[in-house]
């Protein structure tokens, strides 16, 4: 294998941090998840990993995520936002930019799953040290 393709190879599986980069975070703020992490332990809170494996389930789950990887209005953040299904209930969860894109998130949820009943809402806008939203998203 030539070194192009290791290096290639090595971006693509390690975000360009293999090489040096910053992965796309902005300079001087540390990923921490930390809080996150500690919240996803408790055992009363959905995680990936409670997704069901039942047909209807994974497709709304991935009826969902079509949803909103088709809006290219929203961002990255809510593009990857965490999506658990669970007897027909969903759960949202992770930073988004601002709250029209949450409720835009929200709202795509609701249609798909029947009812804004079925949908419960954890997602966060991400917000700069002076509690504005974020610009570096």
């Amino acid at each position: 294998m030539s070194v192009t393709r290791i290096a290639l190879l090595a971006v693509l599986l390690y975000g360009g941090a293999a090489l040096g980069q910053n992965a796309g975070m902005p300079q001087g703020e540390p990923a921490d998840n930390t809080k996150m992490n500690q919240r996803d332990r408790n055992s009363a809170e959905a995680t990936a990993d409670q997704q069901k494996e039942n047909s209807s389930d994974r497709q709304l789950t991935q009826q969902i995520r079509r949803s909103l990887v088709q809006d290219k209005s929203l961002s990255t953040y809510a593009h990857n936002v965490k999506i658990v299904t669970q007897n027909g209930n969903v759960t949202l969860k992770g930073p988004v930019k601002s709250d029209v894109e949450k409720a835009a998130i929200e709202q795509k949820a609701a249609e798909a799953a029947g009812g804004a009943d079925k949908v419960r809402s954890e997602l966060l806008v991400k917000t700069d040290n002076n509690g504005k939203p974020s610009a570096n998203q």
